[in-house]
C-alpha cells in the first residue's frame, strides 16, 4: 500500500466545447477515457460557458463538486440544483444533465456494476480521520495543502495523493488554508 504524489506533469488536459478537462487519474492505469474502458476516472473541468450539456455516460455514475464558482445542474426532469463549493452531487451519467453558470469542478466517474464510489469535501484548517474501506483512494488538494502524517506524504494546490489497493482503515489528514476533495472507489 503506497501513496503516490501526482502533479500537473502527470495529468492529461483536453479541450471540450465549453472549456478544458484535466484528467487527474484513471483506473486501470493505461485506460483511455474516450474508449470508455475505465473502472473510474478523476478529473477537474473548467466550465467557461454560461450553459452547457454534460457528455452522456450511460455506463457510469458520477460525483461532482464545485471547486470555484457556482453552477446549477438540471438532472433529468428534476428541478435545477445549485452546486457551490463544499457540496457533492451524485447522479446517473446516462441521464441528461444541463449546467448553468461558470466554475471549476471536480468529477469522479465510476462504472456501474463494477465499482462504488464516494466523494467528500474538507475545508481547512482541519484535522480529520477518514475511514474508507478497501479500494483506491485519492486526496485532491484544490487549494492550500494537505498531509497524511502516518504515511509521510503531502500535497499542495493542484496536486493529488493516490493510493491504489488501499487495505482499509483510518487515514489521518491535516489540511491548511484550503479545499481538499476525498475520493474512494472499491470494486464490486
Amino acid at each position: 500500500m503506497k501513496w503516490k504524489l501526482l502533479t500537473r506533469d502527470d495529468y492529461v488536459t483536453t479541450n471540450w466545447s465549453g472549456g478544458t478537462t484535466t484528467q487527474l487519474a484513471i483506473a486501470p492505469e493505461g485506460a483511455v477515457y474516450g474508449d470508455r474502458n475505465f473502472l473510474w476516472r478523476l478529473s477537474s473541468a473548467t466550465v467557461e460557458l454560461d450553459h452547457s450539456d454534460f457528455t452522456p455516460l450511460p455506463d457510469y455514475n458520477r460525483f461532482l463538486s464545485v471547486l470555484r464558482g457556482e453552477i446549477q445542474l438540471k438532472i433529468g426532469a428534476d428541478a435545477p440544483v445549485p452546486v457551490a463549493p463544499g457540496k457533492v452531487v451524485a447522479f446517473d451519467g446516462g441521464v441528461p444533465v444541463e449546467s448553468r453558470g461558470r466554475c471549476v469542478d471536480f468529477n469522479l466517474m465510476v462504472r456501474k456494476g463494477k465499482g462504488q464510489g464516494a466523494v467528500s469535501v474538507l475545508s481547512s484548517p482541519c484535522e480529520e480521520n477518514w475511514s474508507p474501506g478497501p479500494g483506491d483512494l485519492a486526496v485532491y488538494c484544490a487549494s492550500g495543502s494537505v498531509s497524511l502524517p502516518e504515511f509521510g506524504v503531502a500535497a499542495r494546490t493542484g496536486q493529488t495523493l493516490l493510493c491504489r489497493g488501499f487495505e482499509g482503515g483510518p487515514v489521518s489528514l491535516a489540511c491548511e488554508a484550503g479545499l481538499v476533495i476525498l475520493a474512494a472507489v472499491r470494486e464490486v
